[in-house]
């Protein structure tokens, strides 16, 4: 296994250390490093904080920074952070008007959250919004519910937004869990991850072979088929996430073809004109765009689609002016 790194052990912290460095416009470190948040905090406003695993740059901490997040959290490589650092990140972000707590539904992220929330007590007004915007996970059986991918990006810039407006907690956590009930994702890969502490791949596909329904943390998906053209293995994601998703008369859609971190931009962009193709023909009009690598399993060389159905309101939050590391606009 061949990659830029000095051991498996610190390639994390070195490599948020580069971060923090490339964009201190934007962000600096918590205290002791346990956190990263905006440089510049807006007083009186909801602090939006997420975290995860590392391993999926530029989520979450190419996220920080005005119009999204105010802090994230990074643990070990598909790992959670502990609540030790969320802990430190609710501290240090809280202005007055509390905190949003925006995680992905896995097991030790949901457990983690919530210890720091218990830890905080009544210091902090405090909730959270749990994203599930996987449709693969469902069809698992296992209890849990869908898993928390790429969608969770579009939730952190619509709430983002919606928090440097002036919305309160509640009405914060009520227009997340709408977002939640209209966002929808599917990823398909070519190979597995090398995860750095193993030098071993997740998974293994034979030269004609493609996985179907991959998770973020290099996961297996539901079933292992013949490789085939991009326009037949877009079209299955995408008539598989339409007949998973309510549709709703009025509104737009956003769609979001997004790069798990081995997928050239060429060919994501051919992903996003098949997609769009396949959509606009089931009539869903498609009112904004993303394309790009934004949230990522390692080298995994694979993609994911991600349909959101929005209404106008949340179409202008999207809109609204978003100043990060990853995500940038006017």
């Amino acid at each position: 296994m061949k990659k830029f790194m000095n051991t498996a052990e610190t390639m994390v912290a070195e490599s948020v250390e580069g971060f923090v460095r490339a964009h201190e416009a934007f962000v600096v470190f918590g205290s002791e490093r346990k956190c990263v948040r905006r440089r510049h905090l807006t007083s009186g406003k909801v602090a939006l904080i997420s975290g995860g695993g590392a391993g999926h740059e530029p989520m979450h901490i190419g996220f920080v920074g005005q119009g999204m997040l105010d802090a994230a959290c990074v643990g070990h490589i598909f790992t959670s952070p502990t609540p030790a650092q969320i802990m430190t990140a609710i501290e240090e972000a809280d202005t007055g008007a509390g905190c949003l707590l925006v995680v992905k539904n896995y097991d030790g992220d949901l457990m983690n959250f919530e210890m720091a929330i218990e830890m905080a007590g009544d210091r902090h007004s405090l909730d959270m919004i749990v994203v599930s915007d996987d449709i693969e996970t469902s069809k698992s059986g296992d209890g849990r519910g869908r898993r928390g991918v790429a969608g969770t990006l579009i939730v952190e810039k619509i709430l983002g937004a919606a928090a440097e407006r002036g919305m309160p907690l509640a009405e914060l956590k009520q227009l997340g869990e709408g977002l939640n009930t209209r966002i929808r994702s599917m990823g398909v890969a070519l190979n597995g991850v090398t995860v750095p502490q193993t030098e071993r791949t997740t998974f293994s596909l034979g030269p004609d072979e493609m996985e179907m329904g991959v998770g973020i943390h290099g996961e297996p998906g539901h079933a292992r088929q013949p490789f085939a053209a991009a326009e037949a293995i877009i079209g299955h994601l995408c008539e598989t996430i339409i007949a998973d998703i309510a549709l709703t008369p009025g509104g737009g859609a956003l769609l979001f073809v997004n790069g798990l971190g081995g997928t050239p931009p060429a060919e994501l962009y051919l992903a996003y004109a098949s997609a769009r193709r396949f959509i606009e023909e089931k009539a869903i009009p498609i009112e904004r765009s993303l394309v790009g690598t934004y949230v990522t399993s390692l080298d995994m060389q694979g993609l994911s689609v991600t349909l959101a159905l929005l209404t106008d309101e949340e179409i202008a939050l999207w809109d609204a002016p978003v100043a990060t590391a990853a995500l940038r606009w006017p």
